[in-house]
């Protein structure tokens, strides 16, 4: 199954957390943080969102920092995405 977000929206896929610290250190699972640079997988159209025309600057493959919190989460054949407005997303990182 494929999908394709509608308007302003970016569905992404979250990048692994760190298991070792810089120095070594290995985290349980209840200290890693959640993280918040994720793979671009899909984007909307943009166009013309609440009255303003929305340009899309993200691309598909783009690595991106988002609000810790933000989106919806949702499973795609087994795999764990979530679906973004383009404006939760805070810078791509190059």
């Amino acid at each position: 199954m494929k999908i394709r977000p509608l308007a302003d929206r970016v569905v992404i896929k979250t990048v692994e957390a760190e298991e070792t610290t810089k120095s070594g250190i290995i985290l349980a699972g209840s200290a890693k943080e959640k993280p918040q640079v994720a793979e671009v997988l899909a984007v909307g159209p943009g166009g013309n969102v609440d009255g303003k025309e929305v340009e899309m600057l993200v691309k598909v493959g783009d690595k991106v920092l988002t609000s810790k919190y933000s989106g919806t989460e949702v499973k795609v054949d087994g795999e764990e995405c979530t679906i973004v407005r383009q404006s939760d997303i805070l810078a791509i990182v190059e």
